[in-house]
């Protein structure tokens, strides 16, 4: 049975928690809706600085932040659209508004938090679309997912590329991947180079990005023993990696297009008026081998 609870600490933390299969996670909706501890099988699967998540105004180092309309950046933070200039933050909007709680479920294997935001005048300043996200976050049998939908309530497409950047624990940086790609980017000299099953991250400053992966999965095993998988919806096309020196993390990041996507238009996905995009990333832990 799942139990939901939610206290301060400096935002207001939803935690549902399975103490069956010793499966929980907690998430800040005020903060971005920002999944700030993720455990599966007894074990945390995400690292989080806890200064950044309490100052409001620091971009929260950890946790699973949300990133949309955009993953990445702009190239001086902006973008032109229909011969308009607009400016945006690393990431979007997603990630530093507010989200409303629609409901949650502590029910039979299920344990839930429904997630709503909308857009607003703050938001149309850097993106000037109406739209709606609602996102579902459930722990069901022993899997976490993040189940999406992305709603254009504008009168033109809506172009975005979303995606996820989660802080996986590890103080190892030159990890094995397992994933049909057989080429990386690295944004570090922009070269592509094969890939050989393992990459590693120790002195890379920027990130490098799978670029021709079929599947929608990706696994890997970090040094105490637990092996990671994410899956998600066709829609996420890439996965990135990037880390910190001296911090004991590493990002492995579905996201739907490249860096830069809304200036190069390379990728774009467009959600039609009154449209719907409604798709999914799950995060579950596999057997060590």
């Amino acid at each position: 049975m799942y139990t939901v609870r939610s206290y301060h600490d400096e935002f207001e933390i939803y935690e549902i928690r399975d103490d069956d299969t010793g499966c929980w996670f907690n998430i800040a909706p005020e903060r971005g809706a920002i999944v700030t501890s993720l455990g599966l099988a007894g074990k945390e699967l995400l690292y989080l600085d806890e200064a950044t998540f309490r100052d409001k105004q620091a971009n929260v180092r950890g946790g699973i932040p949300i990133l949309f309309p955009i993953s990445g950046q702009l190239e001086a933070g902006k973008y032109t659209l229909d011969e308009q200039s607009f400016a945006m933050a690393n990431h979007g909007v997603a990630r530093t508004s507010a989200w409303t709680v629609r409901g949650v479920t502590e029910e039979g294997s299920r344990g839930a938090i429904a997630l709503q935001l909308e857009s607003s005048p703050q938001t149309r300043q850097s993106y000037p679309f109406d739209f709606e996200l609602l996102f579902d976050f459930v722990l069901e049998n022993g899997t976490f997912t993040i189940d999406q939908r992305y709603r254009n309530s504008s009168s033109q497409p809506m172009p975005m590329y979303a995606g996820f950047h989660p802080y996986f624990r590890s103080p190892e940086k030159k990890l094995h991947y397992t994933t049909d790609a057989t080429q990386y980017l690295d944004y570090n000299d922009m070269n592509v180079y094969p890939f050989d099953g393992f990459v590693d991250m120790e002195k890379r400053v920027e990130s490098v990005v799978f670029l021709d992966a079929m599947k929608p999965r990706i696994a890997f095993e970090v040094p105490d023993q637990t092996k990671i998988e994410l899956t998600y919806g066709s829609e996420f096309k890439y996965v990135v990696l990037w880390t910190v020196a001296g911090r004991d993390f590493i990002c492995v990041e579905p996201w739907m297009a490249k860096n830069q996507a809304l200036n190069t238009g390379e990728g774009l996905v467009f959600v039609e008026p009154g449209g719907e995009l409604h798709t999914h990333m799950s995060i579950r832990q596999l057997p060590s081998v």
